[in-house]
């Protein structure tokens, strides 16, 4: 048995390992690769397997940078399953189909650029059919129920506690008379997160592929970081800023509302105008709310007690380009909560344009910013940034709030790893850029005497 690793090998994108017995081959994750400088090449090409020999594909989750290559393994002539959760299969039809939408504007855009110049007109990577052929792949695999999903493949999933739908796989691939267990971890939530539950936890595998993101650190902690997500709109509300929120479609901006609905239930922050300026994170939201058999037992109570109804009329949806203009009227105090996430792409970049020079703006960073982004210029400090080409001067407040992220900082993935330790897995350490993922193995060999293995992409091992 062989994996191969075509992606977050050394970075936290681009999710794609490709695993391989003397009966079987199997994708796990087909994702984007997203801020680094070769970002764009690498997606122009899928993971470099046989795909007349590849028997299925499974889904951690639905985050572009796990299943955003999913159209071109179409291309490229696969027509087998794509197994993940219900719920993943509805978010990832949504994400893909957001991404198709953005890819073929800006392509669009490239090549009007390129005619002006007297170029050749340039072909996106992939077209609809290939994206909906995708969408149309899919097949639901339940939670905590073993499917046969390749000749002798076995596979469980298990909750993850990062996103709807989100799950670790345990893959049991049988050779001969033996049977080997190779656990991925996928992206993995922090404990005590609202709305989904938390990760499940493994007790046996031979082998554990091991996120990373933040396995050098811990987060702050979420009741200090909600206390000051609190004062910080306080102040906003009291000089009237508005409150620019670059967020996650997925996961991150349900969570956000759930958090401000709860503080304005009990008077923490005084109810006020929030604007969700993103048709994919309200299609989302919906989706979130279609799925209450996956909610914790906090996320329950809350919806059951009507908490979610009473402060729906300060939450307002935005979903044409119209009305988000409109929103470079407003003069606060209000919050904008805006995609992309880094700041590399979507609505934020046309709200901090607007508003990066007031000193008067408070802009909250709550989520993972990758290397080269314009999301992560501002946390590094940047006094300036270019967006849409125009320099920009950066007066505004920006706050790094690392309490809200929904990957496990290191202490939660020791923890969740402290079940597994006993049977002494093979531990590889991916989805985590080496300044994280280093620390991470160090105190996985001092604490457990297990010396994990670090791969680069394209990487093989024996399993």
């Amino acid at each position: 048995m062989k994996l191969t690793l075509y992606g977050a090998a050394g970075d936290v994108t681009g999710t794609a390992y490709h695993l391989m017995t003397k009966s079987a081959s199997v994708l796990i994750d087909c994702g984007i690769f997203q801020g680094n400088p070769n970002a764009e090449k690498k997606n122009r090409k899928p993971p470099p397997v046989d795909y007349d020999k590849l028997d299925a594909i499974l889904l951690t989750h639905a985050h572009l940078d796990h299943c955003g290559r999913l159209p071109l393994v179409v291309k490229a002539g696969y027509r087998g399953p794509v197994y993940a959760t219900p719920a993943t299969i509805e978010i990832a039809s949504l994400v893909l189909r957001d991404a198709f939408k953005i890819m073929t504007s800006d392509y669009e855009k490239l090549n009007r650029r390129l005619v002006r110049n007297g170029k050749i007109k340039e072909e996106p990577p992939y077209n609809q059919l290939d994206m909906e052929g995708a969408i149309g792949l899919m097949e639901p695999l339940p939670y905590q129920t073993e499917v046969r999903v390749a000749p002798g493949i076995m596979v469980q999933v298990n909750e993850a506690g990062h996103i709807l739908g989100s799950g670790s796989l345990l893959v049991k691939a049988r050779e001969g008379d033996r049977i080997r267990s190779v656990l991925f971890s996928g992206d993995l939530g922090p404990y005590g997160m609202p709305i989904v539950r938390d990760a499940g936890s493994f007790t046996e595998a031979d082998v554990v592929i091991m996120e990373s993101t933040y396995g050098d650190r811990d987060h702050k902690p979420l009741k200090e970081t909600l206390e000051e997500t609190s004062e910080i709109i306080r102040e906003s509300i009291r000089s009237g800023g508005k409150i620019l929120v670059p967020s996650f479609a997925i996961g991150r901006t349900q969570d956000l509302l759930y958090y401000l609905e709860n503080a304005f239930a009990s008077g923490e922050i005084p109810a006020f105008p929030v604007y969700l300026d993103s048709p994919m994170a309200i299609e989302a939201t919906h989706i979130y709310m279609r799925h209450p058999e996956l909610f914790d037992e906090e996320m329950q109570d809350f919806a059951k007690n009507g908490e979610l109804l009473r402060y729906e009329n300060f939450i307002h949806p935005v979903a044409t380009p119209e009305a988000s203009r409109k929103l470079n009227d407003l003069t606060g105090p209000c919050m904008i909560i805006a995609g992309s996430g880094m700041c590399s792409a979507g609505r934020i970049q046309h709200h901090l344009r607007h508003n990066l020079w007031n000193p008067a703006t408070a802009v909250l960073i709550v989520g993972y910013q990758a290397e080269g982004t314009l999301g992560r210029q501002l946390v590094d400090g940047a006094s300036h940034v270019r967006i849409f080409g125009e320099r920009i001067a950066v007066r505004a407040k920006i706050h790094k709030l690392g309490g809200f992220s929904a990957h496990a900082g290191q202490s939660d993935l020791l923890r969740w790893f402290n079940h597994l330790a006993p049977c002494r897995p093979r531990v590889i350490l991916t989805h985590g850029e080496d300044r994280a993922r280093i620390p991470l193995a160090k105190v996985l060999e001092y604490d457990y005497g297990i010396v994990p293995w670090l791969p680069n992409y394209g990487d093989s091992i024996e399993l």
